[in-house]
C-alpha cells in the first residue's frame, strides 16, 4: 500500500508551489503592464530604459536618449604642448594627498589643465580617452549663456524682455508672466521645479524633467512661482530650459545647430558632440547633457578665458564675458552667481566656473590663466568647495596657503 499510495502525493506537494509561482507570474506581468502604462502616462521613458539610466554611470547617461549631433569643426584647433608643472600634491580635507589619489577619491574620469592656452595635463581613467563624450550635466547651463549673449549682441533680444513675451504659449496671467530673461540668467526666477536627483524618485522636479518625453509640455505645466521674480536667488534647472526655448523660438532652429554654427565650429572644436533631446525630433535639455570631450570643454574654458576671442577673431562678445565674471545682485546657495556661472568663494583671485552635478568642471582663473577640467562620477554636489581648492591649486594659487 505505501508504495502505490507514495506517488500521488509528489502532484499534491507541487500545487501549492505551482500556485506560488503562478500567483508570481501574474503578479510580475500586472506589474510591469502597470509600470509600462504608468511611464507612458507620465510622458518618461519605458520601465527598461529608466532602469538602464538608473544603473549607468551618470558621465554616460547620454548614451540613453535620442540625440542632436554637434560636429566637429572644420577647423579644429589643437593646444600646444606647454611646460608647466603641476604640484605633486593638493590639498583635501585638512591634508595634503597625491594628485592621483584625489581624482581617486573623486571618481574623476578625465582632467585636463591648460596655462596660457598650452596643455599641461592630460589625464583619463581607465576605459576613456580623448575622444570619449562625456555628460558635462549643468555645464551645458554655461553654454547656453554664451549662445544668449550672442543672440542679445545680434539685438534678437534683452535681459529685459519678459519670457512670456518670446514664449507667448507660456503664459499664465499669474506672477509668472512678469519673469525676465534677466531673472532667468540669474537664477532669480523662482520657477517651482524643485531641483531632485534623486535616482529611486526620479518624478518630480528637475529628474522629471530629466526624463519627460514632452518638454514643452512639462514647462507648461509648471509655471507656478516660489517668490517674485527677481527677489532673490534661487538655482532651478528649468530657469535654463527656459533660456534654451527661448533660443529655440526666437531662432528657429535646434540648439545643436547653434553651438555648431555659432560656438563648436568657431572655436576649433576637436570632437563632434551631441545634446539629448526630450524625445526623437525633439528638443534639447537645454539645462544638461551635453556630451563632449574633456579637451572640448577645454576649448570653451579657454575661450571665455581670452574676453570670447579664437585667433583674434570675437565669437562672443567681450561685453557678455564681463557680464558672466561679474557676480550678480543675488547670491546662489552659498556662492555668488551671475549668468549661468558659478563665483565660488574663497580663493585669492577672482575665479569662475561651469558646474555640473556629479563633480563636472569648467574652471577659469584668469589671474593665472589657467583652464580646468575636471569630468566626474562623484556624489550628487559632494565635495564641491574642497574640489574647488584643487583646482585652485593646479592653477597655480593654493588657497591652503598664506
Amino acid at each position: 500500500m505505501s508504495e502505490t499510495a507514495s506517488p500521488p502525493a509528489r502532484p499534491r506537494r507541487r500545487r501549492p508551489l505551482r500556485r506560488v509561482l503562478g500567483t508570481v507570474l501574474v503578479l510580475v506581468v500586472v506589474l510591469a503592464a502597470g509600470a509600462y502604462l504608468g511611464t507612458r502616462a507620465m510622458e518618461i521613458p519605458r520601465p527598461t530604459r529608466l532602469a538602464q539610466i538608473a544603473l549607468s554611470e551618470p558621465s554616460r547617461q547620454g548614451d540613453f536618449f535620442p540625440a542632436h549631433q554637434v560636429p566637429a569643426s572644420t577647423r579644429p584647433i589643437t593646444f600646444p604642448a606647454g611646460t608647466g608643472d603641476l604640484p605633486d600634491d593638493v590639498p583635501w580635507k585638512g591634508d595634503r594627498i597625491s594628485l592621483e589619489e584625489f581624482l581617486g577619491n573623486t571618481s574623476s574620469k578625465a582632467l585636463v589643465v591648460l596655462q596660457d592656452g598650452e596643455l599641461v595635463e592630460e589625464w583619463y581613467a581607465d576605459g576613456i580617452d580623448a575622444g570619449t563624450r562625456m555628460n558635462s550635466w549643468s555645464v551645458a547651463k554655461s553654454v547656453v549663456s554664451l549662445l544668449i549673449g550672442q543672440a542679445i549682441d545680434r539685438g534678437e533680444l534683452s535681459e529685459d524682455d519678459r519670457l512670456v513675451d518670446l514664449v507667448p504659449e507660456l503664459k499664465s496671467g499669474s506672477e509668472y508672466d512678469d519673469i525676465t530673461v534677466h531673472d532667468l540668467l540669474d537664477m532669480t526666477a523662482g520657477v517651482d521645479v524643485s531641483e531632485n536627483y534623486k535616482a529611486y524618485w526620479p518624478f518630480v522636479g528637475a529628474a522629471r524633467m530629466l526624463l519627460t518625453t514632452d518638454m514643452p509640455g512639462f514647462l507648461h505645466d509648471n509655471r507656478a512661482v516660489e517668490f517674485t521674480p527677481g527677489s532673490q536667488g534661487a538655482y532651478r534647472s528649468v530657469n535654463t530650459q527656459l533660456l534654451g526655448m527661448i533660443l529655440i523660438q526666437i531662432e528657429g532652429k535646434p540648439l545643436a545647430d547653434l553651438l555648431s554654427e555659432r560656438l563648436w565650429g568657431p572655436m576649433g572644436a576637436q570632437s563632434s558632440a551631441t545634446w539629448n533631446l526630450d524625445t526623437d525630433g525633439g528638443v534639447e535639455k537645454a539645462f544638461c547633457c551635453l556630451n563632449a570631450t574633456a579637451l572640448d570643454f577645454a576649448h570653451l574654458g579657454q575661450l571665455v578665458l581670452d574676453d570670447g576671442q579664437v585667433a583674434g577673431q570675437e565669437v562672443v562678445p567681450a561685453e557678455w564675458i564681463a557680464r558672466i565674471t561679474t557676480p550678480a545682485e543675488h547670491p546662489v546657495s552659498d556662492w555668488n552667481y551671475s549668468a549661468q556661472w558659478w563665483h565660488p568663494s574663497g580663493g585669492v583671485s577672482p575665479d569662475y566656473t561651469a558646474l555640473g552635478v556629479y563633480g563636472q568642471f569648467v574652471y577659469v582663473n584668469p589671474t593665472t590663466r589657467t583652464v580646468v577640467v575636471k569630468l566626474s562620477d562623484h556624489g550628487t554636489e559632494q565635495d564641491g568647495a574642497e574640489t574647488l581648492d584643487v583646482l585652485r591649486t593646479l592653477a597655480g594659487q593654493d588657497p591652503t596657503q598664506p
